[in-house]
């Protein structure tokens, strides 16, 4: 069991380290996004329009409990723009990128922890193969929700290939820590 937690805590370590590369020193943090055009006018309309109220809007709205409610979104999105905003408003962001490096990290220790529990699991020898049972667990998580986006509310393709090759990369780096350390049950 400390095998497994030293290999998870070193795994999560490895890929905080590589998705601070990337998401710093790559470009790979920022493809798919693109700048507002006349942003001022729209900046003032989202303040006039949502105040102080944060939260991902969806639009065109309907009424999800609405009968017609397909339909009804259908004849707006034709005649109106559509889309996803996450607003927040001003000042809400102050001072919380330390917070949200440790919740960032909290969340790769729970699964490089997780990947290590499984690994322990398998009956993988070869260090190549136990890298790669942790890499697609990455595979996993890096498609799972980001290619959900991209079906659902059309992200952008840059974006979601960008966003899953952090995961994955991320999930492969872990692996060869975890790997190292963690050996399946007929290789212990």
């Amino acid at each position: 069991m400390v095998r497994i937690l030293v290999a998870g805590v070193l795994g999560g370590i490895a890929m905080f380290v590589w998705t601070s590369i990337a998401h710093v020193a790559t470009p790979l943090g920022q493809i798919g996004f693109s700048q507002i055009p006349s942003e001022a006018p729209l900046l003032a309309a989202m303040q006039s329009a949502m105040a102080d109220k944060p939260g991902l809007y969806f639009f065109p709205w309907v009424d999800p409990n609405d009968p017609n409610a397909q339909k009804a979104y259908q004849e707006k999105a034709g005649a109106n723009p559509s889309g996803l905003i996450l607003y927040r408003p001003p000042g809400a962001t102050d001072g919380i990128l330390q917070a949200q490096l440790i919740e960032e990290f909290s969340k790769e220790l729970a699964q490089t922890l997780i990947a290590a529990f499984l690994l322990s699991l398998t009956a993988l020898g070869a260090y190549l193969a136990r890298v790669g049972f942790v890499a697609l667990l990455g595979v996993s998580a890096g498609i799972s929700t980001n290619v959900s986006y991209l079906i659902w509310y059309n992200f952008p393709l840059d974006y979601t290939l960008a966003n899953a090759s952090i995961e994955i990369i991320g999930a492969l780096v872990a692996g060869l820590v975890i790997a190292a350390i963690v050996r399946g049950r007929t290789a212990a």
